[in-house]
């Protein structure tokens, strides 16, 4: 395999990573014991000696004890943990550690390993990662922010001379968006946290595409940079708006993607081969390491003590990556400040 095809598969990969949702239909939920278990405990209230206050459906599929208010108290009703939910979570407990016994491996419940709740957060690990990744970029974009404005010199009506800085700041914020809906869906997996983190994974995505078009090619000219972002801003919105509102279409999402990743990947790295960039290294360092992080999604495997599983270390390799990746942003804004400042000499 060539390094190109190689940088090819893995952008991909990487682009496959936001997108990555598992089939609803798993082994897990096909198995008769634990549908059994989800059954009778939405009959009875109880899995086991452990019962839910108000777990009594009808027969299509409404609370038969009243309104919503009585069913549960306030705080678990703001967080979706309804009676099926709750049912399924332990069936699927209970069932995993039957199999255990039997010496059986574990399996996927509803597209989802067996994860153990921590107060009532649904994956814990990757929550606490999913917030370590956010932080990160808060830091990233406020070092940007004191570099520009308060270490660099600035042009006489206070403007920076870096030409993109304005693209950092919304490359920034939207990270951070990202990675903040992350942590709410990996805390609770819902139907409105889901559209809220595939949204927002979109839209970062991109808009590093636009943001990689416009500095790659050193598109300054204003007017130049609205045709360019325009039809993809777009496309975007319009991608998003179908998710939301007609069709959260998983396998049209992957594709979509897909392709965003590969054309940004192609162009930082056909760029970091032609550019006499004094941190190119750094930009290599994030393209082959997150190349290399993807492959703990490719391989995937069931939470270790029902905790950490392959994404939430891929969420682990991400934090260094993120630094690394601000640390060339910033580069990047002194190299061009100081090559503006030598031709005004």
């Amino acid at each position: 395999m060539n390094r190109m095809a190689w940088y090819h598969w893995i952008v991909l990969s990487f682009s496959l990573v936001c997108l990555v949702r598992a089939l609803d239909a798993s082994a897990g939920d096909a198995d008769p014991i634990y549908k059994a278990c989800v059954e009778q405990c939405e009959k009875t209230g109880c899995v086991g000696r452990k019962c839910f206050q108000h777990c009594k459906f009808s027969s299509d599929g409404k609370p038969i004890d009243g309104p919503w208010y009585l069913q549960e108290p306030l705080y678990l009703q703001w967080k979706q943990w309804d009676c099926r939910s709750d049912c399924r979570y332990h069936c699927m407990i209970s069932r995993e550690e039957e199999r255990q016994k039997l010496g059986d491996k574990p399996v996927k419940y509803h597209g989802k390993w067996a994860f153990q709740r921590v107060n009532g957060i649904q994956e814990p690990i990757s929550v606490a990662l999913s917030a370590l990744n956010l932080a990160i970029q808060f830091h990233g974009w406020v070092s940007f922010f004191i570099l520009i404005y308060y270490t660099l010199p600035l042009r006489p009506n206070k403007k920076t001379y870096y030409e993109f800085t304005g693209l950092w700041h919304i490359y920034g914020v939207l990270s951070m968006n990202s990675w903040f809906w992350s942590a709410v869906f990996h805390s609770r997996d819902v139907e409105l946290t889901e559209k809220l983190y595939y949204s927002s994974a979109v839209a970062l995505l991109g808009f590093t595409l636009i943001l990689a078009i416009l500095r790659a090619f050193n598109v300054r000219d204003e007017a130049a940079r609205v045709m360019v972002a325009a039809p993809l801003i777009a496309f975007l919105t319009t991608h998003i708006m179908y998710l939301n509102f007609y069709n959260l279409d998983y396998g049209l999402n992957m594709k979509v993607c897909g392709a965003m990743g590969v054309a940004q990947l192609l162009i930082w790295t056909i760029w970091a081969g032609m550019t006499r960039h004094p941190s190119r290294w750094k930009l290599w360092v994030v393209v082959v390491g997150g190349g290399l992080a993807v492959l703990l999604e490719i391989f995937d495997f069931p939470p270790y003590q029902g905790f950490v599983d392959a994404h939430a270390l891929w969420h682990a390799s991400t934090i260094p990556l993120a630094y690394l990746w601000w640390c060339f942003v910033r580069d990047d804004a002194e190299f061009r400040t100081s090559s503006l400042l030598k031709k005004t000499k």
